[in-house]
């Protein structure tokens, strides 16, 4: 029987990089969070890892700004992806992407990226313990095994405010009549007048983790919510003896504040350090510009280019959204990055800025 009945496929496929995507959809999940559904003018497929993410390349008043958002969908619905958001109050860009982003408007995505996926760490038996909007990327995982029809064991364990605020509700309950092999377990912190709610109340706790998942020390297990639900869970899983080699978490949450300070403040601060001697400093080349600065060890690509008046974009500053991506032609640095970067980037020469600290004169190409 011959083999030549398949045919190649000819639509490209994306990697980790800057992509002009179209939105094409925009879904209300609840009163406050929606989905945005992306997809390219020409046929792409988008596979990346179930539980990474990518970074929004936007601009706002007319400033730029980059913000990283795991993708809600699953990579076996290939030739689109989508981001779901939760409006924050106060919060710039999610308030700007709920009022302005809308069917038709294109705009640049950078990624995909991420330590924390469900293909890295493979298990027959998963517990995905999420809170809020922490749920987008073990959605992810949960809809690839579904839809791939995985032979993995899930509990999918979700805590929200209240009825009214749990992301994805119908989808996740057809998901669990449909299979046996997803269970899942709903808890509200509360329910308003009018919202007859039957399920589990107040917080995640070891009882009620143990009615839902007696078997949780022996399943893999993926937790991502605000820092103080994590936090706890961690604390939790701890105390029962597990095996914490086992947990991951998502990494890209809020920005410590140390983070946060821009490149510029952070070369003000040093500026008051005490003085290094010359033959202690290394000097960073910016090839493309032709700008040079000498550096205190320590001190980042990112923060050199800062203090030359040279911007190179970046959204996390932690080594995980891959926006500072530059290429070194020559020179060693120390890379401490936490996922945003592939090996074969690496490879070819490629570091993130904003966690690589020159070990001796480096050239840029920037």
């Amino acid at each position: 029987m011959s083999n030549n009945f398949l045919s190649p496929v000819t639509t490209q496929t994306w990697a980790n990089g800057r992509h002009v995507v179209r939105c094409v959809k925009v879904i209300q999940e609840t009163w406050d969070v929606r989905t945005f559904c992306f997809m390219a003018d020409q046929p792409v497929m988008f596979f990346f890892k179930p539980g990474q993410f990518v970074t929004l390349e936007l601009e706002i008043e007319g400033l730029p700004v980059m913000r990283s958002y795991t993708i809600s969908s699953s990579p076996s619905v290939p030739y689109s992806f989508s981001i779901t958001i939760k409006r924050v109050p106060g919060g710039r860009v999610s308030n700007w992407l709920h009022d302005t982003l809308h069917e038709g408007q294109e705009l640049a995505v950078h990624g995909p990226v991420g330590l924390f996926n469900a293909i890295d760490f493979p298990s027959t038996k998963v517990l995905y313990l999420s809170g809020g909007v922490g749920i987008t990327p073990v959605m992810s995982m949960a809809r690839w095994f579904y839809d791939t029809n995985a032979n993995v064991d899930m509990v999918f364990v979700h805590s929200a405010r209240s009825p009214k605020d749990v992301i994805y509700q119908r989808e996740l309950e057809q998901m669990a009549a449909r299979i046996p092999n997803f269970a899942l377990h709903v808890i509200c912190e509360k329910h308003g007048l009018g919202e007859p709610w039957a399920g589990y109340r107040g917080y995640l706790n070891r009882p009620m983790l143990e009615l839902m998942a007696p078997d949780f020390l022996e399943r893999e297990v993926f937790c991502c919510g605000p820092t103080p639900y994590m936090s706890a869970v961690k604390r939790l899983l701890e105390q029962a003896g597990f095996d914490m080699g086992r947990y991951h978490e998502e990494s890209f949450g809020a920005t410590p504040p140390e983070a946060k300070a821009d490149a510029v403040e952070q070369a003000e601060q040093a500026a008051d350090a005490p003085e290094v001697p010359a033959s202690d400093l290394h000097q960073v080349e910016f090839v493309d510009t032709g700008k040079s600065i000498r550096v205190a060890p320590g001190e980042t690509v990112h923060a050199a280019a800062a203090k030359l008046g040279l911007t190179i974009p970046k959204a996390c500053g932690m080594g995980i959204c891959g926006t500072c991506k530059v290429l070194k032609l020559s020179g060693e640095v120390e890379m401490e990055h936490n996922g945003g970067i592939t090996e074969e980037d690496e490879a070819e020469g490629y570091i993130l800025s904003c966690c690589s600290v020159p070990k001796g004169d480096v050239r840029i190409e920037y």
